[in-house]
C-alpha cells in the first residue's frame, strides 16, 4: 500500500537515538522514496546526522502538525518497542495525521485500523495499513523454494537487532551496483516498509510460518522470473541464541537457502537484555546452523554453509572496526566485514556468495576476497 514515491513522515517519538526506533532508522537509511520529516519531540530542531550518523537531510519536528509544512502523504510508525504495542504518546499524532488527510502505516502488533477513535477519523479514500497481519491462504511448507534458480542467501544472527536486515540490503545494493539481478525478501516490518513486499513472520501461526516464508520467496522470484544468475537475500529474524525467539527455523525451512550470512555485533558476549544467557563461540553456532540447515532439504541439494560474517561495528572507530573484522576472519576462516560502514566492505562480502559456484560478472572481477 505504501508506494515507492509517497512522501513519508516518520513517527519516532523518543526512538531516534536507540534501538526502539530501528524501523524508522532503517527507513531513513534505506528507503529510496522521500522521507520529508521525522517527529521526535526529544530532538526537535536537531540535525539528523548528528544524532544518527545517517547522511540524509530530513527535518526533525516536535509533532505531526509541525510536519505538515513538508507535505507528507503517509505517516509511518517508526518505533519497534518491545512487544510491539502502541506507545500512548503516538496516539495524538496518529489522530492528527488522519485529521490532516494522511494515510497511516504501522508494523506494530497493536492494530490501528480497528481502533475506534482512529477509525472514526478516517475519511473517504484514506487507508490504514496494519502490515503485521497473517496473509490469507497460507500452506504448510514443502521445500518448494529449493527448485528456484540462482542463490538464496539467508541472514542468521547471534541476537535480535544486530543488523540482519541492513546486511541484506547492503549486499543487495552491492550486487545491483555490479549489474546483477539482486532481490530482497522482507520478513519484518522495516524490511516490508522499505521494499514494499514480504511477509510479517512474527504475525504468522507457527504451523504456517515456513510456508509463509516459502510463498514470499516464490512471489519475489517470479516477478520477473529469476535466473541462475539471480540472488535472493532473505531478511533474518530473531536468533537461535535468544530464549524468546523461534523465527530462525521457519526461515531456514521456508527459504531453503543455498548459503548463510552470519550477522554478529562486535564484542557482544551475551543476549541483549538477558545477561544470564551467554552467546556460544561463533564456531559452535556456525556448526549448529549448518547442521539444522542440512535437514529438511530435497535429496540431492547441497547443504548450505555460512559463507561470510557481517560484523556490526557501530560505535567502533574505523581502526578498531578493521581490527575486529580481521581478528574474526582469522579465527573463523571466513570473510568478515561491516557492510554498513562502506560500499567496499559490502562488495568484499558479496564475492564470497559467488566464488564457490565459479560464477562471476564483470563487475566482480576487480574485487579480492578478504584474507
Amino acid at each position: 500500500m505504501l508506494s515507492a514515491d509517497a512522501p513519508v513522515v516518520l513517527l519516532l517519538h523518543g526512538g531516534l537515538d536507540n534501538l526502539s526506533g530501528k524501523t524508522g532508522l532503517a527507513m531513513l537509511r534505506y528507503r529510496q522514496g522521500p522521507v520529508v520529516a521525522v517527529v521526535d519531540p526529544a530532538h526537535a530542531g536537531a540535525e539528523l546526522e548528528a544524532i544518527t550518523g545517517i547522511r540524509r537531510r530530513v527535518p526533525i519536528v516536535a509533532d505531526l502538525n509541525a510536519a505538515l509544512a513538508y507535505q507528507p502523504a503517509v505517516a509511518v510508525v517508526g518505533l519497534a518497542p518491545s512487544g510491539g504495542q502502541l506507545p500512548p504518546e503516538l496516539k495524538a499524532d496518529l489522530a492528527a495525521a488522519l485529521r490532516a488527510g494522511l494515510h497511516l502505516a504501522s508494523g506494530l502488533h497493536t492494530p490501528l485500523a480497528s481502533d475506534p477513535q482512529l477509525a472514526a477519523l478516517r475519511g473517504l479514500g484514506q487507508w490504514i495499513w496494519d502490515l503485521r497481519q497473517e496473509p490469507p491462504g497460507l500452506e504448510v511448507a514443502a521445500a518448494r523454494a529449493a527448485a528456484l534458480p540462482g542463490e538464496r542467501v539467508l541472514a542468521v544472527g547471534t541476537d535480535m537487532a544486530v543488523g540482519k536486515m541492513s546486511a541484506c540490503l547492503e549486499l543487495s545494493a552491492a550486487a545491483r551496483r555490479a549489474g546483477a539481478d539482486a532481490r530482497f525478501v522482507g520478513t519484518g516490518q522495516a524490511g516490508i516498509l522499505i521494499s514494499g513486499t514480504g511477509v510479517p513472520l512474527d504475525a504468522v501461526r507457527v504451523d504456517y510460518a515456513a510456508g509463509a516464508v516459502e510463498r514470499a520467496l516464490l512471489e519475489v522470484a517470479s516477478e520477473p522470473a529469476c535466473s541462475q544468475e539471480s540472488l535472493l537475500f532473505v531478511e533474518g529474524q530473531g536468533s537461535l541464541c535468544h530464549p524468546g525467539s523461534s523465527a530462525t527455523l521457519p526461515l531456514i525451512r521456508g527459504s531453503q537457502p543455498t548459503a548463510l550470512l552470519l550477522v554478529h555485533r562486535a564484542g557482544q558476549s551475551h543476549v541483549n537484555r538477558h545477561p544470564q544467557v551467554a552467546l556460544p563461540p561463533l564456531s559452535e553456532l556456525i556448526s549448529v546452523l549448518e547442521g539444522l540447515a542440512a535437514l529438511g532439504r530435497p535429496t540431492g541439494t547441497a547443504p548450505p554453509r555460512v559463507k561470510a560474517v557481517a560484523l556490526n561495528t557501530a560505535g567502533l572507530a574505523q581502526d578498531r572496526a578493521d581490527e575486529a573484522c580481521a581478528a574474526l576472519s582469522e579465527a573463523l576462516g571466513l570473510p568478515c566485514a561491516d557492510p554498513v560502514r562502506d560500499e567496499p566492505a559490502a562488495d568484499r562480502l558479496l564475492v564470497s556468495f559467488r566464488a564457490s559456484e565459479g560464477i562471476r560478472t564483470p563487475g566482480w572481477r576487480h574485487h579480492k576476497p578478504l584474507p
